[in-house]
């Protein structure tokens, strides 16, 4: 959608807070938003200096726009989530955590039942959680019972049917487990104390609980009930042993959620810490997506908004790494500078970190420290699964890089018997294609790298991965039928989204299993080529190697000359652009300037 398109609609968007969706040219939901202001938020999309050159990416899909007004951002906020959800747009942050969570019930039945369910009904039980772990609420429950004597049967303990001695009490009586209300042995007002205790303790509150026991040893003990008093002795202890046990954090912090977030490319993981009177009752981590590159407070509000909505959070106070606008203004946020909160925000993030390395480590194949015959059984099942005419001993990998769409460099890495060899690593900075050309890019740098290679008469690699699908692919196989060597080592393309495995000249791709030793390995190498290209990347912008020739222009900023070359891709293109196009842009004073530099330059 032009700007033009939309400026004939925006009288129709209102003022007030809502969700607003985009659609494509195919009536797919393609990104829903949330906005105080509706008509402020959807117009600044089609502005003229859009942020990123994903976001005009998006707007140029754009060919239908619809909006829901709601009554305050908050309420914007929840059908948002919940439109995300549903539907999982291709431009909203997606929240890779499809998990179902357990949960403690405690029935709505005459003297209530408590036991672990995955599923939520509206049917008036309470429902304590969700937890993170199964085991841990199997840990809760089996403490729960050999301290707080309740029912387990399913048996309808309705007034009348005990009246009628309908029922007799089971070995659990017998055992001690339960107080026999089957038989009228335990009233209602006694087994909803109970409840209330087993309340307590999963909200982390022990300290009633261990008063009410202690006020109950004492009264036993005054009547010379000493076996019965040992006995609430004895659970007092396991309570207070449980209680050690927790993540206790501090007497003067009570209710709190903790979150901190770390960014790598396209992913956010943020981690969630949970403190109910001064302990940690809850800790999860979860990864998301980032197609838009949103800003770090964008993505960590949404990840907060889900969290405390999964967890049924009430905390008033968020502990956070940097400030932070939240929606609900009831809810304070917190940047601690030390002390205890610091403490716990230091936590929180080793939580993030230890949780972004194991998926690292459960993702890729690492064979360092392998001894040769398991590094040779590798690459044997890679040469298996690959078809490949040779074992794969010498592997190189190529990946182009670019800035926001500027700037293109490529990077080169080289693995030998399945572990890196840095010092065969290489990068490369594009000299014959002007502009950003994935395609035309691949060819110059695979062509460069192997007449040098054959140049010198040195080894070819076994196995050539090409960062990218079809069309990368093809231009590496021109590069090498350039030099003759094509049929002298095997070629394949790794999809960058869902890891598919191109061959030339085959129309339909390969999928490995995605926990095969093969694919693992295949991805440690596409992860290194990636962090070599990027951190060249980053070196040779910190040191002003990347010019843009419009900043030059005397009047031209920076950020009009960014938005330019992330639309246009070069100078080239910008030269040939006609005066209206260019003032759609920028408007006429900025394009006037433009034009008349390059018509000075001849």
């Amino acid at each position: 959608m032009t700007s033009t398109e939309f400026q004939q609609l925006i009288h129709k968007i209102p003022t007030q807070p809502g969700i607003y969706k985009y659609y494509d040219d195919k009536g797919a939901l393609i990104y829903v938003g949330k906005a105080k202001n509706l008509k402020k938020r959807v117009a600044s999309y089609f502005s003229k200096t859009l942020a990123s050159y994903k976001t005009h990416e998006l707007v140029q899909r754009i060919r239908k726009i619809e909006f829901t007004i709601v009554n305050s951002e908050q309420d914007a906020l929840f059908l948002e989530n919940s439109l995300i959800k549903e539907y999982q747009p291709l431009f909203n942050i997606n929240l890779k955590d499809d998990k179902s969570y357990p949960f403690i019930v405690i029935k709505k039945e005459p003297f209530p039942r408590v036991f672990l369910t995955r599923r939520k009904y509206d049917d008036g039980s309470e429902y304590l959680g969700p937890f993170t772990s199964v085991a841990r609420v199997r840990e809760l429950l089996n403490f729960i019972r050999s301290n707080i004597p309740l029912r387990t049967c399913k048996l309808n303990l309705t007034r009348q049917n005990i009246e009628r001695k309908k029922f007799k009490v089971c070995l659990e009586y017998h055992l001690g487990n339960c107080k026999g209300p089957c038989e009228g042995l335990q009233s209602e007002d006694d087994y909803l104390q109970s409840l209330q205790q087993i309340k307590n303790l999963l909200r982390g509150n022990l300290t009633p609980v261990i008063q009410q026991f202690k006020s109950e040893m004492n009264r036993q003990a005054a009547n010379m009930e000493f076996e019965q008093a040992e006995l609430t002795r004895k659970k007092i202890e396991h309570l207070e042993n449980y209680e050690a046990r927790s993540v206790v954090v501090s007497k003067h912090i009570f209710d709190v959620d903790v979150f901190t977030m770390i960014r790598e490319y396209d992913n956010a993981y943020v981690n969630y810490l949970m403190v109910k009177n001064g302990t940690i009752v809850q800790t999860h981590t979860i990864q998301l997506k980032t197609p838009l590159e949103e800003t770090d407070e964008e993505v960590l509000a949404f990840a907060i908004s889900n969290l405390r909505q999964t967890f049924s959070s009430t905390a008033i106070e968020l502990i956070v790494p940097f400030p932070l606008e939240y929606h609900d203004s009831n809810i304070v946020s917190t940047v601690p500078k030390g002390g205890d909160k610091k403490k716990l925000l230091d936590l929180s993030l080793k939580n993030v970190e230890y949780f972004k390395e194991d998926l690292h480590r459960k993702k890729i194949l690492q064979l360092e420290g392998s001894t040769d015959k398991e590094k040779k059984q590798v690459l044997y099942k890679m040469q298996h699964d690959l078809h490949l005419s040779e074992l794969p001993l010498h592997i190189e990998c190529f990946d182009n890089s670019n800035f926001q769409g500027s700037f293109p460099v490529a990077a080169m890495v080289c693995f030998k018997e399945g572990v890196p060899s840095k010092d065969d690593y290489r990068h490369f900075n594009i000299k014959t294609v002007e502009g950003i050309n994935d395609f035309a890019s691949m060819k110059e740098v695979v062509q460069r790298r192997y007449k040098r290679v054959v140049a010198e008469n040195r080894p070819l690699p076994q196995l050539v991965i090409i960062d990218g699908g079809k069309g990368q692919l093809n231009a590496a196989v021109e590069a090498l039928e350039s030099l003759n060597i094509r049929g002298q080592l095997n070629i394949i393309g790794l999809a960058k989204n869902e890891e598919e495995i191109f061959f030339p000249g085959d129309m339909q791709s390969m999928k490995l299993p995605w926990d095969s030793e093969s694919l693992k390995l295949i991805r440690r190498i596409r992860d290194e080529v990636h962090r070599f290209g990027i951190t060249f990347h980053r070196k040779q912008r910190s040191r002003g190697t990347f010019k843009n020739e419009l900043e030059d222009i005397k009047g031209i900023g920076k950020q009009t000359a960014d938005l330019l070359l992330k639309k246009y891709r070069s100078v080239k293109n910008i030269r040939n652009l006609s005066m209206e196009d260019l003032a759609a842009d920028v408007g006429t004073s900025k394009a006037r300037i433009i034009k008349q530099y390059f018509d000075d330059k001849g």
